[in-house]
């Protein structure tokens, strides 16, 4: 991917004018990838803005229907990312699509290039300790221009404290939050205050990828959109997060007809 280096600070926080799709009382973002990162977190990132990701899929929808605290932290986000088919599907039966669904481990890795290419610093915060470790090496392996100012596994004693202290003091750019959701977004959104700069995104199991302890689909399977079923025949425990997809498939059709 080929990366400009020459982006302006905006004159107004870029996020309130893109183009949202409401599905289910949560606004989706409606912009191509490249669009988000060029013309939106790019910039933020170079004029040392702070913003906060979500990336929302079917099972988070639901869970913020359900959870009204959870609701109202997704709605605190910059942008709120279409990470899933069902929800780009929903967007057309509901007359509204779309224009893409933007994968949030590729994203993530988007924006690790572009701050590899600049320069800039990221603190990883989450999963198991040995998984935290791994995926620290391989984000070096793969981004040796990036600098990870620090890392921090997700079960540590009073780790939420920790990190927070940490971030304020190392101050990075990228703060990527492995905690899963709801965890991940009630923790950005409960310490985002706190500090002058970064874009936080909550990025669920991207650590287990990056460590190798999963195996993303193949590529076919992702342009199916088909990485769901993919990811239940490798992980059946994942079944009853399925479920969800599915009631929320259904709660769509019933809203439309």
């Amino acid at each position: 991917m080929s990366i400009s280096t020459q982006y302006k600070k905006p004159d107004f926080k870029s996020s309130d004018l893109v183009d949202k799709v409401n599905i289910m009382d949560i606004n989706f973002i409606n912009l191509s990838k490249q669009d988000l990162l060029e013309e939106h977190l790019y910039p933020q990132l170079l004029s040392e803005e702070k913003c906060f990701i979500v990336t929302a899929n079917p099972e988070i929808v639901m869970r913020a229907r359900e959870d009204i605290n959870y609701k109202g932290n997704v709605e605190l986000a910059d942008y709120v990312v279409p990470d899933g088919a069902g929800v780009v599907l929903a967007s057309k039966i509901l007359k509204r699509p779309i224009e893409e669904r933007i994968a949030g481990f590729d994203l993530m890795l988007d924006l690790l290039e572009f701050a590899n290419v600049q320069k800039l610093s990221c603190y990883l915060f989450g999963a198991k300790d040995y998984v935290n470790e791994r995926a620290v090496l391989e984000i070096k392996r793969r981004y040796p221009n990036l600098n990870i100012v620090g890392s921090e596994h997700g079960y540590s004693p009073h780790a939420d404290k920790i990190v927070a202290e940490q971030i304020k003091l190392l101050q990075p750019d990228i703060i990527l939050v492995a905690l899963g959701s709801p965890a991940q977004e009630n923790w950005i959104t409960d310490n985002l205050h706190q500090f002058a700069k970064g874009v936080f995104m909550g990025v669920g199991g991207s650590f287990d990828v990056l460590a190798g302890e999963v195996k993303r689909a193949p590529a076919i399977w992702i342009k199916l959109n088909m990485e769901w079923l993919y990811r239940l025949l490798k992980q059946p425990f994942r079944w009853k997060r399925i479920l969800k997809a599915i009631e929320f498939m259904l709660r769509i059709v019933l809203r439309k007809f």
